[in-house]
């Protein structure tokens, strides 16, 4: 394979990161490697690159959500609504998961910390699971998934006190792919079997280290999920699933990434900008230096200040 193997870093949320070998949870990785806590209860960046790797981000304790809401039948069409202190009408952010698409890898709760962060600002956020491609999702399942779950929050709005009337989308890794997706869902071929009617309208986007260019990533050497979960999850069509062909957005997209992230290429975020900004997007990149992977949902870091900072904006214009 030539150039740089994103999928051997120790960041990497896959394991042993050649195609052929297979993905390890979140929490097997978890068990697998000690957490760096300090005596004073401060965690640390525990890799050798000085970066964080995910037990410092796992193993400390977890905030949970109060309220969890089916969208579905299935154990994974759930979204769990983190709601802040008051009566509201509570701004809104709409959050989704990443894991290369893939449940084994992860599933909502890996973005509780960052939820329950905004949960305290004041913000209320609306973390939606889907069936990864290892669980009934791919092309159409997982799409269809995070379409359900995105539809049911203009059902469940009024009796929560959510102000959806500017609501933005932020996502992690492939969840950043979906939560621009998700904006994307207009723009859908005509004939398409992910279009629906009406719907929710997405009024910005921070994408968390995403990969929205699905074709890019299919190409080797790929991302750190590697390529074979792209045929997985777009069904090769890509005329559906990945977002530059589905421009413009009419939206504002914030990428924010990690200069040392070594699962998601740097040069996708400007790759990606630069055809929807020739589309007429309004499309920012912000690169953070000393920041990996794990950093983009660890509510401590600069990444995560610079991307709090996005979501208001575009929550308070």
């Amino acid at each position: 394979m030539s150039g740089p193997d994103w999928r051997t870093d120790a960041n990497s949320v896959i394991k042993g990161a050649m195609p052929s070998t297979k993905a390890l949870a979140l929490p097997l990785l978890a068990a697998l490697a000690a957490a760096a806590v300090g005596a004073d209860g401060e965690i640390r960046a525990s890799g050798e690159d000085g970066l964080m790797a995910w037990p410092d981000l796992l193993e400390r304790p977890r905030p949970a959500p109060r309220t969890t809401i089916p969208y579905g039948d299935d154990p994974l069409q759930v979204v769990d609504l983190w709601l802040p202190d008051g009566p509201g009408p509570h701004p809104t952010v709409l959050m989704v998961h990443g894991g290369c698409w893939q449940t084994e890898i992860a599933d909502r709760t890996i973005m509780n910390w960052i939820a329950d962060d905004l949960r305290r600002r004041g913000m209320a956020v609306w973390n939606v699971d889907y069936r990864g491609v290892d669980r009934g999702g791919g092309y159409p399942g997982t799409f269809q998934d995070v379409a359900a779950a995105a539809d049911a929050l203009r059902t469940h709005a009024a009796r929560h006190r959510l102000d959806i009337s500017r609501l933005v989308a932020t996502g992690h890794s492939a969840g950043g792919h979906l939560a621009l997706w998700l904006a994307a869902r207009p723009r859908l071929p005509a004939d398409s079997p992910l279009r629906t009617n009406n719907p929710l309208p997405i009024h910005a986007v921070v994408s968390l280290g995403g990969l929205p260019d699905l074709e890019e990533a299919a190409r080797p050497p790929g991302s750190g999920c590697g390529t074979e979960v792209i045929a997985q999850i777009s069904g090769g069509r890509f005329a559906e699933t990945s977002v530059p062909r589905l421009a413009p957005l009419g939206i504002r997209q914030v990428l924010v990434n990690g200069l040392q992230d070594r699962i998601i290429p740097t040069a996708y975020a400007e790759g990606y900008a630069a055809p929807m900004r020739a589309a007429g997007d309004d499309v920012t990149v912000r690169m953070v230096d000393r920041t990996g992977h794990v950093e983009l949902v660890a509510p401590e870091t600069s990444a995560w200040a610079m991307a709090v900072a996005e979501i208001e904006r575009a929550l308070h214009p």
